[in-house]
């Protein structure tokens, strides 16, 4: 039976974590447990588990590009979220592509990884991304940490300073950025900041959840976004259901103990198991 109405198609640009926590697995999961249909362009391999990152292939250029001009030039996509991209040519590939297709809704979660290791790399890549990619974005949704090596401040620990660095990146050309407060350890309430060109900021609190079982918690809620937006009248709704939907996966995976690190979110936790 055809649907009334079509269900929104949305697009992963990201790494493929092999743990299935983070990265093109779990944008893929949330993608389904929110009603959209997923595609994927994978623009590196890791080896990784709930311990950590032990090794990362970044696929080639012209491999990117491949994967971008098969899905967009076929599939109507409603909106994309971009992760892990770690390295320069990577970021110019995945720029040229939204250039050429125009996506309607771009959420950009910049996912900071030097495959050499250093800062200078790290530094390098974040700049290039600001230059190319920032301002094709929709929405930005940095953490803290993500914050600080974007704006070139120390990492924020009020509410204060969350919303002044998120103003450096609206004056250098950022649409609107969630600034990410989870990362803060001095409050009993997780607190977010969607900020917008043309709206007041708006804070969105939820009560912690004190657990370590926290793996692909950015990933997931970019990728929430993309699948929500074109489901919600403005960015604002469309953040809070996001955030409800990330926080019910947070409290229902705590106590699932998968692997012996960090161990991952429940992306079906709406579903019932009997």
């Amino acid at each position: 039976m055809a649907l009334a109405k079509p269900y929104p198609r949305a697009l992963t640009i990201a790494g493929s974590d092999s743990s299935g926590g983070a990265g093109i697995q779990a944008d893929l999961k949330t993608f389904a447990a929110l009603g959209a249909y997923g595609t994927s362009v994978i623009t590196a391999i890791t080896a990784q588990n709930t311990f950590g990152v032990q090794q990362v292939m970044v696929v080639a250029p012209d491999m990117i590009e491949a994967q971008c001009a098969a899905v967009m030039s076929d599939i109507r996509i409603d909106a994309v979220k971009i992760g892990m991209l770690a390295d320069i040519d990577s970021i110019r590939t995945v720029a040229q592509s939204l250039q050429q297709y125009h996506l309607p809704f771009t959420v950009l979660d910049p996912v900071m990884v030097a495959t050499s290791g250093s800062a200078l790399s790290i530094e390098n890549t974040v700049q290039i991304m600001k230059h190319l990619l920032m301002p094709l974005a929709d929405i930005l949704t940095p953490n803290l940490f993500e914050l600080s090596i974007m704006t070139h401040k120390p990492i924020a620990t009020t509410d204060k300073e969350m919303l002044e660095q998120g103003q450096i990146l609206l004056d250098e050309g950022c649409h609107a950025v969630l600034v990410k407060g989870g990362h803060r350890n001095n409050s009993e309430d997780a607190a977010d900041w969607l900020m917008e060109r043309d709206n007041e900021p708006v804070c969105f609190k939820s009560l912690r959840i004190h657990t370590s079982h926290t793996h692909g918690t950015g990933c997931t809620l970019s990728a929430a976004i993309a699948a929500l937006r074109p489901q919600h009248e403005n960015l604002a709704n469309t953040v809070a259901a996001a955030k409800s939907y990330v926080h019910g996966a947070i409290e229902a995976g705590q106590h699932w103990h998968l692997g012996h690190g960090y161990g991952p979110l429940a992306h079906f936790w709406r579903i019932r198991h009997d």
